[in-house]
C-alpha cells in the first residue's frame, strides 16, 4: 500500500439496502477483485498475523452470488479503548492513508458510544467493535477499497432491519443506540426494515458514514467491477449482501470503442418575455465566452398569450457557477433552472484548407475511424471572404471541396473543385 496512488477518477458505489457489516462490506471488497493476500498482509502489518485469520467463501443470499469473508481471532481477547485501538494503528506499518483513515472510522464509533453512554471517549470501551475482528473488518474494508482503486465512495440509504439484539449490555431494540447517534452525528439516511433483524452494525454504519462523501443513487460512471459481500444470515425474505460497484467517474476524457466521448455536463435555462429582443446575440455570446460549451434560444408561448424565448447553455459541472451569473447579468431573469445530461461528442480534429490565397478552418468529426462529418468555420469563410472580394458563399463551397478533396470524401453536387495547385495543410 506505501505509495499507492488512487485516481481521482475512480468511485465507488456502496448499495447498503441489503445492510452493512466490516465484514460485508469485506467480503464486497474480496469479490469485487481486492486480493486476499492484500488483506493478510494489511492483518500482518498491524502485527496480529498470530491472532487473525482471513478466509474467504462463495455463498448464495437469496438466490444471488455472494463472497464470505471470515475473520477467525484468537480467543480471550481483552476490551480495548479508542486509545488502545489508535494506539495499535499508529505502531503498525500500515501505510499512513490507511491507518489515519481507520482511526477515523474509530474516532467515529467513539463519539458514538460516548454519547451513548454519557461518558467522556477516553473512558469508552468498545465491546464488540473493539474485538480483534472489528479492527481486521475496519482496517482490511479501508485497504480492500484502495486496492480497488476507488477514489470517492458514494452511499446508498442505509437499511437498518428492526427488532431486538442481544449485545454486551443485554437485549436491545434495533436499530440500536450507538447506530442511531451515528446516524445523528452524521445526517446519513437511513429507514428501518424491511425485515426484523439487524441488517446494519456499527462497525459497518461507522464505515459507510466515514468513508462515503455522499450518500444517494448510483452515480453516472462506467462500470469496471461489481462485489457482493455475504452477512451471515440468508434470510427468507431479504437478501442479506452489501453491493459494491466500482467504476470511472471522469467520462468525459474516457474514449469508448466508437471514437465517442461521453460525458456529464449541465444544461442551465430560463424562460425570458421581458427582454429587448435586440439584445439577444450579445448575451449568446457572452454565455460563450463565459464558458459555456453551447448556448441557444427557442421561442416559447407563456401564459395569457405573451411570446417570450427560452434562453439555454450547457456547459461542464465546474463551469455552472460562472455561466449562472453571466445569465443573471445578461438578462432579465429571476431564476434558473438546472439539470445535468450525458452529453456524447465524436472524436475530432481541426483540418485547415487552403482557399483562394487564405486558409479555412474545418472542424472534422469521426466515428469507428471514419468521418462521418465535416464543418467549415464560417468567420474563417467570411475574413477570406473580405480579404479577396469574393461572395461568402463562394469561399464556402470552395473550402468544402478543399476539405471533400483532403479527406478523400466526394464533394457535395454542384460544389466547384478546389484548385489543383493549392497545397493541402493539416
Amino acid at each position: 500500500m506505501a505509495g499507492e496512488t488512487i485516481s481521482a477518477d475512480n468511485v465507488g458505489w456502496l448499495d447498503v439496502t441489503g445492510g452493512i457489516s466490516g465484514d460485508m462490506l469485506l467480503g464486497a471488497c474480496v469479490d469485487a477483485g481486492a486480493p486476499l493476500d492484500v488483506l493478510r498482509a494489511a492483518v500482518a502489518a498491524l502485527g496480529l498475523a498470530d491472532d487473525v485469520e482471513l478466509a474467504a467463501r462463495t455463498v448464495t443470499r437469496r438466490g444471488l452470488r455472494a463472497t464470505q469473508v471470515l475473520v477467525r481471532c484468537a480467543p480471550n481477547q481483552p476490551a480495548r479503548g479508542l486509545r488502545d485501538i489508535l494506539g495499535l494503528l499508529e505502531s503498525s506499518t500500515l501505510a499512513p492513508v490507511v491507518r489515519g483513515r481507520a482511526a477515523d472510522v474509530f474516532r467515529t464509533l467513539g463519539a458514538a458510544e460516548a454519547a451513548v453512554h454519557g461518558r467522556p471517549i477516553e473512558q469508552v470501551h468498545f465491546h464488540e467493535v473493539g474485538a480483534l475482528d472489528s479492527i481486521a473488518d475496519v482496517v482490511c474494508a479501508i485497504v480492500g477499497l484502495h486496492a480497488l482503486g476507488v477514489g470517492r465512495l458514494v452511499c446508498s440509504p442505509i437499511s437498518l432491519g428492526g427488532g431486538r439484539v442481544h449485545a454486551a449490555h443485554g437485549a436491545i431494540p434495533l436499530p440500536g443506540p450507538a447506530v442511531l447517534e451515528l446516524l445523528r452525528a452524521s445526517g446519513a439516511p437511513a429507514a428501518g426494515g424491511p425485515v426484523d433483524v439487524e441488517l446494519a452494525t456499527p462497525t459497518g454504519v461507522a464505515l459507510a458514514v466515514t468513508l462515503a462523501e455522499s450518500f444517494g443513487a448510483m452515480p453516472l460512471m462506467r462500470t469496471t467491477a461489481v462485489g457482493l459481500g455475504a452477512g451471515g444470515r440468508d434470510l427468507t425474505e431479504h437478501p442479506n449482501v452489501t453491493r459494491l460497484v466500482v467504476g470511472q467517474e471522469n467520462l468525459a476524457g474516457a474514449a469508448v470503442a466508437h471514437g465517442a466521448r461521453h460525458g456529464e455536463n449541465v444544461v442551465l435555462e430560463a424562460n425570458v418575455d421581458d427582454l429587448d429582443p435586440r439584445l439577444w446575440p450579445s448575451t449568446l455570446a457572452a454565455l460563450l465566452a463565459g464558458g459555456a460549451l453551447d448556448a441557444w434560444l427557442t421561442p416559447i408561448l407563456m401564459k395569457k398569450g405573451r411570446p417570450a424565448h427560452t434562453v439555454c447553455a450547457l456547459c461542464a459541472p465546474a463551469d455552472t457557477d460562472r455561466v449562472r451569473d453571466v445569465l443573471f447579468r445578461h438578462t432579465s431573469s429571476i431564476g434558473v433552472r438546472e439539470y445535468v445530461v450525458t452529453k456524447t461528442a465524436l472524436a475530432r480534429r481541426e483540418l485547415r484548407v487552403p482557399v483562394a490565397g487564405g486558409q479555412v478552418r474545418v472542424k472534422v468529426a469521426s466515428s469507428r475511424g471514419e468521418v462521418v462529418n465535416a464543418s467549415v468555420e464560417h468567420e474563417d469563410v467570411l475574413a477570406v471572404a473580405a480579404a479577396r472580394g469574393l461572395a461568402p458563399k463562394i469561399v464556402l463551397e470552395l473550402a468544402r471541396a478543399a476539405a471533400a478533396e483532403h479527406l478523400g470524401t466526394p464533394a457535395a453536387p454542384g460544389t466547384p473543385a478546389a484548385r489543383p495547385d493549392q497545397p493541402e495543410h493539416t
